[in-house]
């Protein structure tokens, strides 16, 4: 069993503050409570409301924010010894880095979150930074040490009743499991992801396994569904602020109209997508969209020799971002080129 869904990132005065708030809304109480945390000269709550504004700038792409403010968070938390806030903000810190494609400086950061939360006994930052480990592992490419680390997090959160890391984790699992071909065991991850983030009220793991959902849907040929399941995703991501998770959908659905042979509305759709991981600076997402818009631009008709330029030019550039498995993609599709 689990219980409802809450954010722990959201401490001291915040933590009324429910999973599913918009971040604009985040952003705007976790600033007022910074200027008062800033008045009262009381540094713990400083690094607590710090925390929540690097959250939400993150979530909204604003990143050299989000960056400025988990550092701060670390200062402040470091001032007073508070371990375990010194923790979330590594945890926040490592979260950004890799959003950002920076994958080994996300680990070392995570992984100093990780045992700066042991020493505090801080059991929910502990369990956040050892599945930020496994999401970056997982980005990576290092599957099967990531599926380690997922299995251990899921066992923890079922054992604890913890929704939110259990959606994580079946999510993860899922995502190795389809990278692998197993689309039954995807399915099955994703779907239980989807139901436990509904009925603990996530909406934002609910609208992540959405999109797995709809990823296996499409790979099964079944795409006016998953486009169908898209836009429920669709809906949560705008209702929430959720800048990188609706760029993702937004690539999602070009990799379902792709599928489905509509290339011009899929080259259509991964520009959109494209421009959106521009804004928010994440250079996985858009490498991806991009690969996507040359793939269908290519099944449009357009010269060979142009297509390879521009895919050698887009695997070159992701060299120094450690996004092996990304450039594995670009180098996979340069070869059936």
């Amino acid at each position: 069993m689990y219980g409802k869904a809450f954010a722990p990132e959201y401490q001291g005065a915040l933590q009324e503050l429910s999973v599913n708030t918009a971040y604009e809304d985040v952003l705007s109480a976790a600033r007022e409570r910074e200027h008062r945390a800033e008045a009262e000269g009381t540094p713990l709550e400083l690094a607590q409301a710090r925390l929540a504004v690097a959250e939400a700038c993150r979530r909204l792409g604003r990143l050299q924010e989000a960056d400025a403010a988990w550092r701060s968070s670390y200062r402040a938390a470091k001032s007073v010894s508070a371990q375990g806030a010194m923790a979330w903000a590594l945890w926040s810190g490592g979260t950004l880095a890799r959003q950002r494609g920076k994958l080994n400086v996300a680990v070392r950061w995570l992984t100093a979150g990780r045992d700066l939360a042991e020493q505090a006994g801080d059991m929910l930052a502990y369990g956040y930074t050892f599945a930020g480990i496994a999401e970056t592992l997982r980005i990576r490419g290092d599957h099967e040490e990531a599926r380690v680390l997922h299995e251990h997090v899921l066992a923890e959160a079922r054992k604890r009743g913890e929704s939110r890391h259990i959606v994580w984790a079946l999510e993860g699992l899922a995502q190795i499991d389809r990278f692998a071909g197993d689309l039954d065991s995807a399915w099955s991850r994703f779907e239980e992801a989807a139901r436990t983030a509904e009925e603990s009220g996530d909406e934002r793991g609910h609208a992540w396994a959405l999109r797995g959902l709809a990823d296996v849907s499409s790979l099964r040929g079944d795409h006016d569904e998953a486009l169908l399941l898209l836009s429920r995703a669709e809906q949560t991501c705008r209702q929430m602020d959720l800048s990188s998770a609706l760029a993702y959908n937004r690539k999602m659905r070009g990799n379902v109209l792709f599928r489905a042979s509509w290339y011009g509305e899929a080259a259509r759709t991964y520009r959109d997508a494209r421009e959106k991981f521009r804004v928010i600076k994440e250079p996985r997402g858009e490498a991806l969209a991009q690969l996507g818009l040359l793939k269908s631009l290519h099944r449009l008709g357009r010269p060979r020799p142009e297509t390879e330029r521009e895919l050698i030019a887009l695997r070159d550039s992701l060299e120094s971002r450690e996004l092996r498995h990304t450039r594995q993609m670009v180098e996979n599709t340069i070869a059936e080129l």
